[in-house]
């Protein structure tokens, strides 16, 4: 059961990823009709939403890009800011989605962003308290790594409406704003389905580790 858990867990991880992934070089691929770019898309809906003071900025990476609620900019990888396919008008419009809901004080973007803190925390310490207990063979230790594993559960639980509401807001920006035609609108929609989808994932990934680790602890007592 317990590997069997395990190679669950990858199973769904490499999914979700090769899913984002092929829809990403799909929709890279189809240009836009009209011609904007990443970040071109990004100031537009940023502007026409009161919010000529967020800045948009080029990052590294590929599919790196965020939105920084903290200096309140718009954080596009290379591709996404220079080109002006489908893919660029999809993610740029889905983190400005972000930057609409900080404006507005959107519920559960707020309340994931008051415990960060406490998910790093759990993130750097979590697995190094679980490595400690095989070792030592400590089950108290074992259970506070798990404990702290239902932390990090919790923000990605919390993240599900904040992904899924900025997909949504992204659409309605693009299509308000004539940013794409109705056939684009529709492989725009895929783009941003396939990426809310690999959060759904990691929900689904860190359930199923969840319950590997007290598999794990049961067995010891």
């Amino acid at each position: 059961m317990y590997y069997l858990l395990l190679i669950i867990t990858m199973f769904i991880t490499i999914c979700s990823q090769s899913y984002i992934n092929s829809m990403y070089q799909k929709t890279k691929r189809i240009k836009s009709g009209k011609g904007m770019t990443g970040a071109e898309v990004a100031r537009k809906i940023l502007d026409e939403n009161g919010l000529k003071k967020v800045k948009v900025k080029e990052i590294n990476g590929t599919l790196t890009d965020h939105y920084d609620p903290s200096n309140k900019i718009v954080n596009l990888s290379s591709d996404i800011y220079n080109n002006t396919s489908l893919a660029s008008v999809s993610v740029a419009s889905h983190e400005c989605g972000h930057a609409i809901q900080d404006k507005e004080g959107y519920t559960f973007l707020r309340f994931r962003n008051s415990i960060v803190p406490v998910v790093n925390l759990a993130s750097r310490l979590g697995y190094l308290i679980i490595v400690i207990s095989i070792f030592t063979s400590l089950t108290n230790l074992l259970w506070l790594g798990i404990a702290m594993e239902f932390v990090i559960l919790l923000f990605q639980l919390v993240t599900l409406p904040v992904e899924f509401n900025a997909s949504n807001r992204a659409l309605k920006q693009i299509s308000k704003l004539n940013i794409v035609s109705k056939k684009e609108h529709s492989s725009c929609r895929d783009m941003l389905t396939a990426a809310a989808l690999t959060y759904v994932a990691s929900v689904a990934s860190a359930i199923i580790e969840i319950f590997r680790l007290i598999y794990m602890a049961r067995d010891r007592s």
